[in-house]
């Protein structure tokens, strides 16, 4: 899951030949992708809006370089991808994987890794020259030990704004100065509040963990959330307590009949002037274009309050599980995904940014001023991994704290409870 743009040069006709094997964590010098390619089973959780526009992009783009390859759309549909996950583990376990699935880039892959599932990349990587086409920065956040698991399709940024100004105006809030601190940002919702309009929204629990991390960024600062992962930031500090405090001011001020609602309905109050912000990653951009929404006019987006140069990274990717009955089909999509023609084509449509980092003037004039914004930013800003997207945790890890928020907004727990559950949800991390 975040550090990113894709890229691969594409090839032709998906790859025949030798045997998949049943090798589990093969080397890089095995070649387990190389096999069957009459077919390519591919699970994804894009299946509605800007998402499933850009998976339906890369279809074109892998029908013209894989003519050959039969794609098969094995989408799953709800919860941010936790539908889909939780049918992916079960297939795992009973050794029925799909040909390649989606995943967030970073940490997420390791429950995968660390249970035998998935492929070692990295010979896949010098095949098609992707260690050249994407940013080192990025290579180093998709290495595990040394190797590499997963092909990262896009990036993504998880700490923006999304803001109504006319709700904002109304409220006697300038939509031209956004707040600079938590502390600020909660005393304009104060007076949105006042003005009879609901200050923020969230939906169901993975949305409001992206809220959490983003003060969890902005009251302990890039390096002390950072520090969460590698036990140097303690979750019992003083520091998360803040953050948490604010957290729950934050979540007083939101509608609770959203909370079991996808992202795009809870964001939805802010499209139709009812509801002044939501915190989202950019994949809302394109959510907001195709409803003929225009940014300045019908709507403002700025870094979350305190992560003005803080890029909160989260990627999607796509693997090899080990066992694939289509290896060389798998093979067939990555180079796709991976090309600068299937990056160019998905990426401009879901709102994300290229993981390649060798595009042409030409191809990048394909992007919103907007995307070309966050490419400069993923170059110059401080990154950091999100928990909600799979970057910064291990899926069972990511699920435990949103379990653990969703009971805190439900009002099963308090503050003290809240940041108890947080430090079991990731006692897991300082055994690594």
């Amino acid at each position: 899951m975040a550090v990113l743009a894709l890229a691969m040069t594409a090839c032709s006709g998906g790859g025949s030949g030798s045997d998949s094997g049943e090798a589990s964590g093969a080397s890089s010098g095995d070649k387990p992708w190389d096999g069957d390619a009459s077919e390519v089973d591919v699970v994804t959780w894009w299946e509605a809006g800007s998402e499933k526009e850009g998976l339906q992009a890369l279809e074109g783009v892998f029908a013209e370089q894989h003519s050959d390859t039969e794609f098969v759309n094995a989408a799953i549909a709800g919860g941010g991808g936790s539908q889909a996950k939780q049918k992916l583990a079960a297939d795992l376990a009973t050794g029925n994987p799909p040909d390649t699935f989606q995943a967030h880039a970073g940490a997420e892959v390791t429950d995968y890794i660390d249970a035998g599932q998935i492929e070692d990349l990295s010979g896949l990587y010098d095949e098609l020259g992707l260690k050249d086409a994407f940013p080192a920065s990025l290579i180093d956040r998709l290495s595990m030990d040394g190797k590499i698991y997963s092909i990262p399709s896009n990036i993504h940024r998880a700490n923006m704004v999304w803001a109504n100004p006319s709700v904002l105006e109304q409220s006697g809030v300038d939509p031209q100065t956004p707040p600079a601190t938590i502390d600020e940002w909660i005393a304009d919702m104060e007076k949105v509040k006042a003005a009879g309009f609901t200050p923020i929204t969230v939906g169901m629990a993975w949305t409001q963990t992206e809220l959490l991390e983003t003060i969890l960024i902005a009251d302990l600062g890039a390096d002390g959330y950072t520090g969460l992962f590698d036990g140097t930031t303690k979750w019992d500090s003083e520091g998360v307590a803040k953050a948490i405090g604010h957290f729950k001011t934050m979540m007083s001020f939101t509608d609770s009949s959203l909370y079991s609602e996808d992202w795009e309905p809870a964001m939805q109050p802010v499209v139709d002037g009812k509801a002044a912000y939501n915190v989202m990653g950019d994949w809302a951009y394109l959510g907001l274009t195709t409803q003929g929404k225009t940014m300045g006019t019908d709507y403002i987006v700025f870094p979350a309050p305190g992560n003005e140069k803080v890029y909160d990274f989260l990627a999607d990717s796509f693997t090899l599980p080990v066992g694939a009955k289509h290896p060389g089909g798998a093979k067939a999509w990555l180079e796709t995904i991976s090309s600068k023609e299937g990056q160019v084509a998905f990426n401009s449509v879901k709102g994300s940014i290229p993981a390649r980092s060798d595009l042409s003037e030409d191809e990048l004039s394909k992007f919103s001023d907007y995307q070309r914004g966050q490419m400069t930013a993923f170059q110059d800003d401080e990154i950091v991994s999100s928990i909600a997207h799979g970057a910064a945790v291990p899926v069972k890890v990511s699920n435990a704290i949103n379990d653990a928020v969703m009971k805190f907004a439900q009002g099963a727990s308090d503050e003290a409870g809240l940041q108890t559950a947080l430090v079991d949800a990731t006692a897991s991390l300082s055994s690594k």
